[in-house]
């Protein structure tokens, strides 16, 4: 099984999350999820909020919650470059669900419209963020 790993890579600008062999990488493309194994073909693609979910060499199932970034693969490497990663362990649900509270009342503000496409992502991030950390 060993011949059959992918090394996998996700980074954000202030840290790596996480290094090692994998066996499967499933990620929130622009476009739609998809799924990269071993001899996958070479891509790029731009990665939307969502779960990044990893099995791991050892047979383990990891997830990052991210904001957006991309992925590359090409040659069974691949590199998730996101503007902001977290793993499971890592989300503060209490700060998560302040976050969406935040987000949800400027979008309810009348007088807030130049704020609403931020609050619309902060939102989603914020739900993102914690569906993950409630699974």
């Amino acid at each position: 099984m060993a011949e059959k790993l992918i090394q996998l890579d996700i980074v954000s600008p202030v840290k790596t999350v996480f290094s090692g062999k994998v066996t499967s990488i499933t990620a929130p493309g622009e476009l739609g999820g998809f799924q990269v194994l071993y001899r996958h073909a070479p891509m790029i693609s731009s990665l939307k909020i969502g779960t990044i979910k990893i099995a791991t060499e050892e047979g383990k199932t990891q997830y990052f919650a991210i904001s957006s970034g991309i992925l590359e693969v090409k040659e069974n490497k691949c590199i998730v470059l996101a503007d902001a990663v977290e793993t499971q362990e890592e989300i503060d649900l209490a700060r998560a669900e302040q976050a969406l509270r935040r987000a949800e009342e400027i979008l309810a503000a009348e007088n807030q419209y130049h704020q609403k496409e931020v609050a619309k992502i902060e939102a989603d991030r914020a739900r993102n963020r914690i569906k993950l950390a409630k699974k």
